[in-house]
């Protein structure tokens, strides 16, 4: 069974094999720059989207009162859809066709954002948090892929790589102030401005992305069990964890959804392991550099999903802070964050990355720890910007050395493979964190006061501290029996950077 071409029923046209490909020498052409635009534009909004919904949160429960572990959904929906089919999104670009993977998932962004912004009830807004991370999912591999086809390997690519990854990352730092603004006019607007800009991405699109010769494919060459095994594995898993506290930890419901949650992940994995074009080699995993960055990356976005979901509460609910001037208080850790990119290569030249990881692990840990002496009356200084200095350089110690060490040693025809798997990692520990986090807020006693903190959050927050000093201990072991990494180049910022830079 063949596949039509997305992109053919989008235009009305036939595709082609015409492709633009981009070399250093020459200045690059005005189409090509809107290429550009256009892959980096999709990418700034993603960080955008999510950076403004952070933000809202609080205006969102209030709105429609949803309560911490139905708040923590909003994020959750988004991360599980994104982490979950991931890897398919990066299949599908390969097999579909670029042009029209990425094309179509921009256009189901930009729809999905316009609904959203309309919607009061809470389910279908989860709903269609999911539906953004699914699309998510395709566009940054497609994106990726588009740009390393396009520009030649060398100064041409790693230009507009460059371009492609700060885009991202200001897109979360720029999302923090546009949410604070937009929060203030209602937080629908935080939903409903991704959706016009999408679709203005979309119809440039159709004038300027390549189109290219994609392989002979069928409904065989797709792990579509695997992908729905794995997403729901995980999607059961965080529902059961978020309503342990209700239901009771050792109650049949809990159990019986945990037992569900292992049997889905374990029917993956002998999906995985039977499956002609699985959607993960599992013998990669045989590189405990490779499982070593995975799990440090999941630890380490985990950590800070769930700070940020506790911090935002708290310091919006318990001490009255404006969305604007919330946002304006994370943004330091996000401008260090950027500040450091251009040198990041040059460290990882000289440091072994996983002293580069454990360093960053640490600067999170010290964060976090120092958030705990939090008081009503503390000044912003003393309080929140320790915590945001040590989070930012955190980010920018961890981020490029996760990646580069998920990605070493890794054969070139399973670099999508090494780097779609440490991105979809991040992902997975944040819902799964996250949901664990929500849990421990959801059976605090008591009711938020301007003079106390929230109910449960000195244990989260203690949770968050004591699994980031795991993650260091960890590493730190690793680094004592392990043999010297070999040098490892430069590579540029993950995508993942928008996600968690600067909140």
């Amino acid at each position: 069974m063949r596949l039509v071409d997305m992109t053919s029923v989008l235009t009305g046209t036939k595709p082609d094999s015409t492709n633009l490909h981009v070399t250093e020498g020459t200045g690059w052409s005005s189409r090509t720059w809107v290429l550009l635009v256009v892959l980096a534009g999709a990418l700034f909004l993603d960080g955008l989207d999510i950076s403004m919904v952070g933000v809202a949160l609080p205006s969102i429960g209030e709105d429609l009162h949803m309560s911490p572990s139905a708040l923590q959904w909003i994020v959750s929906g988004y991360v599980l859809g994104y982490g979950g089919l991931l890897l398919l999104g990066g299949r599908s670009a390969d097999l579909l066709g670029r042009r029209s993977v990425f094309l179509f998932a921009v256009g189901a962004f930009g729809i999905a954002s316009v609904v959203s912004a309309f919607l009061s009830n809470d389910l279908a807004l989860i709903a269609l948090r999911f539906v953004k991370g699914v699309a998510a999912a395709f566009t940054v591999p497609a994106g990726l892929s588009i740009i390393t086809t396009t520009f030649a390997e060398g100064p041409a690519r790693n230009r507009a790589l460059s371009i492609y990854t700060v885009c991202g990352a200001s897109g979360f730092s720029m999302g923090l102030v546009f949410g604070g603004l937009l929060t203030e006019l209602g937080w629908r607007m935080t939903f409903l401005l991704p959706g016009p800009a999408a679709l203005l991405l979309l119809f440039a699109g159709l004038k300027v992305v390549p189109r290219a010769e994609r392989q002979a494919s069928s409904l065989k060459h797709f792990d579509l069990v695997g992908a729905f095994t794995s997403t729901a594995s995980l999607l059961i898993l965080v529902y059961a964890v978020v309503e342990a506290p209700a239901r009771g930890w050792t109650s049949a419901a809990t159990l019986g959804l945990l037992a569900a949650a292992i049997a889905l992940a374990a029917l993956f994995v002998a999906v995985e392991l039977r499956h002609d074009h699985p959607l993960v080699r599992l013998g990669i995993l045989r590189s405990a550099r490779v499982v070593h960055a995975n799990l440090a990356g999941a630890v380490m976005f985990g950590a800070y999903v769930s700070f940020q979901f506790v911090v935002t509460l708290y310091l919006q609910n318990a001490l009255g802070w404006s969305p604007l001037a919330m946002a304006l208080g994370f943004l330091p850790a996000g401008i260090l964050v950027v500040a450091s990119v251009v040198k990041m290569g040059s460290v990882l030249q000289r440091f072994d990355t996983r002293l580069v990881i454990a360093a960053g692990l640490t600067s999170f840990a010290l964060g976090y720890a120092l958030f705990l002496r939090v008081s009503p009356g503390m000044a912003y200084v003393n309080f929140l910007l320790p915590t945001m200095l040590l989070l930012g350089l955190g980010f920018a110690l961890c981020f490029p050395s996760i990646n580069s060490q998920a990605t070493a040693g890794v054969a070139d025809h399973e670099q999508g493979l090494a780097s779609g798997l440490v991105n979809t990692s991040l992902q997975i520990g944040g819902a799964v964190m996250l949901a664990v986090i929500s849990a421990v807020i959801g059976a605090g006693d008591g009711v938020a006061k301007p003079d106390a903190l929230l109910p449960g959050m000195t244990t989260a927050i203690q949770v968050i501290v004591g699994l980031t000093v795991v993650g260091v201990i960890s590493t730190l072991a690793v680094v004592g029996f392990r043999r010297p990494a070999p040098q490892l180049a430069p590579v540029a910022v993950s995508r993942e950077l928008e996600d968690c830079v600067a909140c």
